[in-house]
């Protein structure tokens, strides 16, 4: 595990073999001083056991945990918990570019009392819903293998018993009503309850990232650009910064 923040990086940017290209660049721009949100990067060859094995092994979850807490000293915050939560993002990131092809999980750290605390933090109870909304989703999608459509077709009924055209017309409380709805198709296809627990939240995501790697798409996708399945995919975890807030 590769940390990256306050001005230094433990890769560089030859690292793609290990650190992906996203990886490679964000130790690199950490490295030339631009103001890169800190984060840690899960190198490809967690991916490549994780395959082999279907786990991770226990230097892995040791290193990742040593990292995270890295990152939330440097914060100053805790991952999902307290009066100012940590968010963090969570991305794949192969050698060779491959867009849209593996999956992203953005806003993870939030639940059922963080999302309150970010609506205090932010004074927009309407902005911490639907990044909790949107958690739930992704989460939803690409951890627990609940199809997209799933959680469309909730967000269009309630868009439509509000007689709102616009996705932004709904308000925190019709937001709140969506989160809800949303918990239900969890628990109907993953029978079982979105994860509160922050890091169980992480750990879940990290695994579902080393797994689209072998995703259908992912797969078809190596196959036309002569891309080998041998590589895996690195797995990068970012704080998160809300270009949605102004």
């Amino acid at each position: 595990v590769f940390f990256f923040g306050a001005g230094k990086a433990d890769g560089h940017g030859k690292m793609k073999d290990e650190l992906g290209g996203k990886g490679a660049g964000l130790a690199e721009m950490t490295n030339a001083g631009l103001p890169v949100p800190p984060g840690f990067t899960i190198q490809t060859e967690a991916c490549r056991e994780y395959m082999r094995t279907a786990k991770v092994s226990p230097e892995v979850e040791r290193q990742t945990e040593d990292a995270l807490r890295r990152l939330e000293q440097l914060q100053g915050q805790k991952l999902g918990t307290g009066e100012n939560p940590l968010l963090v993002s969570v991305r794949s990131g192969a050698k060779f570019s491959m867009p849209g092809m593996m999956d992203t999980i953005l806003n993870l750290g939030l639940n059922d009392q963080s999302v309150e605390a970010l609506a205090r933090r932010s004074k927009n109870p309407r902005f911490a819903c639907d990044s909790y909304r949107r958690l739930i989703q992704m989460f939803g999608n690409v951890v627990l293998d609940i199809p997209k459509a799933e959680f469309d077709h909730v967000f269009e009924s309630i868009k439509k018993k509000k007689k709102a055209k616009l996705d932004t017309d709904l308000d925190a409380a019709a937001l709140k009503e969506v989160i809800a709805e949303y918990k239900k198709v969890v628990k109907k296809h993953a029978k079982r309850d979105f994860p509160q627990e922050p890091h169980e939240q992480l750990i879940m995501a990290r695994d579902a990232v080393f797994r689209s790697w072998n995703n259908e798409r992912a797969k078809h996708y190596r196959r036309i650009n002569n891309i080998s399945d041998d590589l895996g995919t690195a797995v990068n975890v970012q704080a998160m910064v809300f270009g949605n807030l102004g």
